[in-house]
C-alpha cells in the first residue's frame, strides 16, 4: 500500500522532530543497543587524566615514604659509651661515719640524717645555757649558731640527694642499655616510623629524669654555698666588730702612760 504524499510530508516532519530532540549518540556497527555518546566520551578521558595524576602523586608518596623508612644498615658508629657511677664505701673506725656509706648510694632519708648526726660535734648543756641570755641579732656566737642549724638541715639532704641520684643510675642502667640497642639496631622490627617516635619519646623521658635528678644536685649546692657565704659574712663582721671595738677602746683609753689612772681591764685577749 503506498503512502499519499500527505502522509509521507507527516512521517518525514515526524523525524525531523525526533532527530532534533534525540541526544548526540549513534549505534555502532548496525547494533540498536550500543550506543556511542561523545559527551560521555570526554567525560571519560577527563576521569582517566585525573586518576594518571592522583596515581603520580600516590607514587611519589610511596617514594618518600619508603625513604623515610629506609633501615640505617649500620649503626654502631654512634654508639657510645654508658656512664656509670661509682659506689663509695666510706671507711668506719670507730662508728664515726655510721650511714654514710647508704647514704651515698641508696635513697634513704634516715641513713643521711643519721650519717650527719653521728659524724657531727653537738653542743654541750652549758653552752646551750649561755646562748639562751644572748640576743639575736647582737651576738656572734648566735650567728654561728644559725649557721650550725642551717647547716644541720641542708646536709642531710644533700646526702640523700647524692644517694638517690646514684640509686637511680643504676636502677636505670639495664632500661638505658635496652634503649640503646633498640636505637643502634638496623633492622626492619626497629625502624619503622612509629617505632622510631616511640624510641624518641623514651629518650626524652630519660632526659627528663636525668634533668630532674641533677635539679636536686643543684639544689643542694646552692643550699652549701648559701651556708658558706653566711660563714664568711659572719667572720667579716666579727672583724669589723672587733675592729670598731679597739678603736672605741683606743679612744677611751690613751696608750700614753702620763694618763694612766687605773688598771685597763677591758682590753681584747
Amino acid at each position: 500500500m503506498k503512502l499519499s504524499l500527505t502522509k509521507r510530508r507527516k512521517w518525514i516532519v515526524a523525524g525531523v522532530v525526533i532527530l532534533g530532540t534525540a541526544t548526540p549518540s549513534f549505534a555502532l556497527f548496525g547494533f540498536g543497543d550500543i550506543v556511542f555518546d561523545p559527551s560521555s566520551y570526554g567525560e571519560l578521558v577527563s576521569q582517566l587524566s585525573t586518576m594518571a595524576k592522583m596515581l603520580t602523586t600516590a607514587q611519589s608518596q610511596y617514594n618518600t615514604l619508603k625513604s623515610n623508612v629506609q633501615n640505617f644498615s649500620v649503626k654502631n658508629i654512634w654508639q657510645t659509651e654508658l656512664n656509670k657511677v661509682k659506689s663509695v664505701s666510706v671507711p668506719n673506725t670507730y662508728g664515726e661515719t655510721n650511714g654514710f656509706s647508704n647514704a651515698l648510694n641508696l635513697n634513704s632519708q634516715s641513713a643521711a640524717l643519721m650519717a650527719w648526726t653521728n659524724s657531727k660535734i653537738g653542743l654541750a648543756p652549758e653552752t646551750n645555757g649561755i646562748l639562751s641570755t644572748q640576743t639575736v641579732g647582737n651576738s656572734s656566737n648566735l650567728t654561728q649558731l644559725a649557721m650550725i642549724e642551717a647547716s644541720d638541715t641542708a646536709s642531710p639532704d644533700c646526702l640523700n640527694a647524692v644517694g638517690s641520684y646514684r640509686q637511680a643510675r643504676n636502677d636505670s642502667a639495664t632500661a638505658q642499655a635496652n634503649l640503646q640497642t633498640a636505637q643502634l639496631d638496623g633492622s626492619t622490627s626497629t625502624n619503622s616510623e612509629v617505632e622510631q617516635l616511640n624510641l624518641l619519646n623514651a629518650a626524652q623521658a630519660q632526659q627528663l629524669n636525668e634533668q630532674q635528678a641533677q635539679g636536686v644536685l643543684h639544689a643542694c649546692l646552692a643550699q652549701q654555698m648559701t651556708i658558706q657565704n653566711m660563714q664568711q659574712r659572719n667572720a667579716a663582721a666579727q672583724d669589723l666588730n672587733t675592729w670598731g671595738f679597739v678603736q672605741a677602746q683606743h679612744t677611751a683609753n690613751p696608750t700614753l702612760n702620763v694618763t694612766d689612772t687605773g688598771t685597763w681591764t677591758t682590753y681584747l685577749p
